[in-house]
């Protein structure tokens, strides 16, 4: 079953949808979600009030348009593009992340995001 979650900051709004993992079933249940980005390279993360151990099958490096979890910091995490950890043209993230599943379409658009900005993540009516 592929939930749909609606991405939003400033003016836009991006769907997503969670895959059936342990970690994205606790993130929906904990929806809606907001918070202030934080940029890292072509990565945006906010800190979020759900606490979730890494998993056995968590990665370091993901693909563009990755929606994942951060352990350490608690952090919902959008990767769009290479971050500074990055050897290849994939996103790398700090550490192993839990993935959460993946944006609909072209996840570049979050270019436009500046740390600060407000986010918000809900359930996509």
């Amino acid at each position: 079953m592929m939930r749909k979650i609606l991405i939003t900051i400033n003016n836009l709004s991006v769907s997503a949808e969670l895959n059936d993992s342990v970690s994205a079933n606790k993130i929906w249940g904990a929806l809606p979600l907001s918070g202030s980005a934080n940029v890292w390279g072509d990565e945006i993360y906010f800190e979020i009030p759900v606490s979730l151990k890494e998993v056995s099958d968590a990665q370091q490096e993901v693909d563009v348009g990755t929606l994942a979890y951060w352990p350490p910091g608690s952090a919902l995490c959008v990767f769009f593009g290479k971050t500074p950890a990055s050897t290849s043209d994939k996103p790398k993230a700090y550490s192993p992340v839990n993935i959460l599943g993946s944006v609909d379409g072209d996840s570049k658009i979050f270019k436009i995001v500046k740390a600060g900005d407000q986010i918000v993540i809900d359930k996509e009516t």
